[in-house]
């Protein structure tokens, strides 16, 4: 834990954020740094069926926390949910294939319900240089998520992703909370999550809980379990076991949306809370936006299929009902 201790004092005195945060080198994304500042940036968004696309258009459109950025197309898995987002939205063109916006956008947002989608939604807008946000989760497959991100690397084309609850002010400082906290061994989590969703199970919300993890420890998780409540599987909870013994529980909540942080310290059980006044926009939205206006990524493609790799083994704990190595 000495280790750990001392990156995270690194973090404290402004050093990126190591493997959750390590910026890919601006030069790679030449595309993105040559757009003319004086021009009005154009984004697309591909999935109409969640409700974050409309809180997309609302916070470009109407709310204009971005000036300078607009969402000027939408294309949604039918055409009652894009005329949706575009009513709700202020969304004003609609398109019936997404490869439409090709040449019209600067910037792409892709937001399906399923994660398993955002990839081969994603690829072609990424091989054309558009810098490109996909929402949470990433995709399903961590074997997927090298793949991708590899040939976004050999491309030169920015692409992030995470959960807004883990790509916050409160999950960065909560991090450097953990700077004074030696010997951690447990942690307990509790956050909404539902195993039997039909948009991926624990896929589904389950990156709100995962993620966060992934930015506030450096080590690796190495092995995972779902443990069922054979009543429904509504109140289940996860087992994940880090490479330093550590020990995180999640219970999976399914009456209240929220997420909550324990851990075990010399003195007893603590709750980490955040001590950072809430901010409007958010982090998550602000990086996003620095994303696309300078190509310099937020996240590193290593944390994105870190959060990947445990979900997978979640996922596969829930069929097999066995604990299940995280490969990376």
């Amino acid at each position: 834990m000495n280790s750990r201790r001392k990156f995270i004092e690194k973090v404290s005195k402004g050093a990126a954020l190591s493997t959750i945060a390590l910026a890919a080198p601006s030069s790679l994304f030449s595309n993105t740094m040559n757009m003319k500042k004086d021009k009005p940036k154009i984004i697309g968004i591909i999935g109409a069926e969640n409700s974050h696309t409309v809180g997309f258009g609302r916070m470009f459109n109407v709310d204009k926390k971005f000036p300078g950025f607009e969402v000027k197309y939408v294309w949604g898995e039918t055409e009652e949910f894009a005329k949706k987002a575009m009513e709700k939205g202020s969304i004003p063109n609609m398109v019936k294939d997404p490869k439409e916006m090709m040449g019209k956008i600067d910037a792409l947002i892709v937001d399906h319900r399923r994660g398993d989608q955002h990839l081969e939604a994603a690829k072609p807008f990424v091989e054309a240089g558009i810098p490109t946000f996909i929402d949470k989760p990433f995709c399903f497959s961590s074997k997927e998520a090298k793949e991708f991100l590899a040939m976004a690397r050999k491309v030169g084309t920015p692409v992030t992703s995470f959960s807004s609850i883990a790509h916050s002010y409160d999950t960065f400082d909560v991090r450097e909370q953990l700077n004074g906290i030696d010997g951690i061994s447990q942690v307990v989590c509790y956050g909404r999550v539902d195993i039997n969703s039909e948009y991926g199970g624990v896929y589904f919300y389950g990156p709100h809980l995962v993620e966060p993890l992934v930015y506030l420890f450096d080590e690796k998780v190495i092995s995972a379990r779902i443990n069922k409540n054979v009543k429904e599987n509504k109140n289940s909870s996860a087992s994940l076991v880090y490479e330093n013994g550590m020990l995180v529980t999640l219970i999976f909540t399914y009456k209240k949306y929220g997420w909550q942080t324990f851990v075990e310290t010399d003195e007893g059980v603590v709750e980490m809370k955040s001590r950072v006044e809430k901010k409007d926009p958010g982090k998550n939205y602000v990086d996003m936006v620095e994303m696309f206006k300078t190509g310099v990524e937020p996240r590193s493609h290593e944390s994105i299929i870190a959060g990947i790799a445990i979900l997978e083994a979640l996922y596969n704990s829930a069929i097999s009902d066995k604990w299940e190595n995280v490969f990376y």
